[in-house]
């Protein structure tokens, strides 16, 4: 593992589905596996039995899941909701704040807010009010990110989105391929083969690229920040 001299961080990632970090900021996460960080991601929903990918399978999806992040050095948590049945609540809130009061991360990755998928939108909307009212929604003292920053799922979800920030992640790019194929090929039943990626794979790595486009890199991961900060350039 490469390491950095800054000081150890932690980052946690929040999605909504098992998939949505791993499709929408591996490179940044795996990069800062690399620096000696502690990440964790954190998934809302941990109930798959209905999902007729996961149907007789839900179990495996959550260890395997586990499995592959731990390989690479990421905790992997889920909570216990099932697509379609959460909302922005006190209840759901509260549950993602218990989460962010547990990890006391310095710096936190949600969806953004505009989306196609429902489950999206709700899990952006509980993640914002966890990472920034964690002690008050826990009526205790909570350890809330310093920054913040929203990631987009594809065109195929997201609404939208124009990023103010770009991770230029083309070092880590096979590694963060390999994690999502694989997580694909368990959830559509196929032998995971790097060299012939399928349809996630293909449209991150397109993505990517654009975003990479966008910033004079090869692969690129595209934040919006939730805090501005003042740039001295020259």
């Amino acid at each position: 593992m490469t390491t950095s001299s800054s000081p150890r961080k932690t980052i946690l990632a929040i999605g909504a589905h098992y998939d949505d970090c791993v499709f929408g900021i591996p490179g940044t996460l795996l990069q800062a596996v690399q620096k000696g960080h502690r990440v964790v991601v954190l998934s809302i929903i941990g109930n798959y039995t209905q999902w007729p990918p996961a149907k007789g399978r839900a179990d495996e999806l959550i260890e395997i899941s586990k499995s592959l992040a731990h390989y690479h050095g990421i905790e992997k948590r889920f909570l216990n909701y099932a697509s379609g049945q959460f909302q922005p609540n006190v209840e759901t809130t509260r549950a993602v704040a218990e989460v962010v009061a547990d990890v006391r991360p310095d710096i936190a990755f949600m969806l953004w807010e505009k989306d196609r998928h429902p489950d999206h939108e709700a899990a952006s909307a509980i993640s914002k009010a966890a990472l920034k009212l964690a002690g008050r929604i826990l009526d205790t003292e909570a350890k809330t990110p310093g920054q913040i920053y929203l990631y987009d799922n594809g065109p195929g979800h997201t609404i939208d989105f124009v990023p103010n920030t770009y991770v230029d992640v083309s070092d880590v790019w096979p590694s963060a391929m390999d994690w999502l194929g694989q997580l694909m090929a368990f959830v559509r039943k196929k032998e995971y083969d790097p060299s012939n990626p399928d349809s996630a794979a293909a449209g991150k790595t397109n993505l990517a690229r654009y975003r990479g486009s966008a910033c004079g890199v090869q692969y690129a991961e595209a934040y919006w920040a939730m805090q501005t900060r003042a740039t001295q350039i020259l």
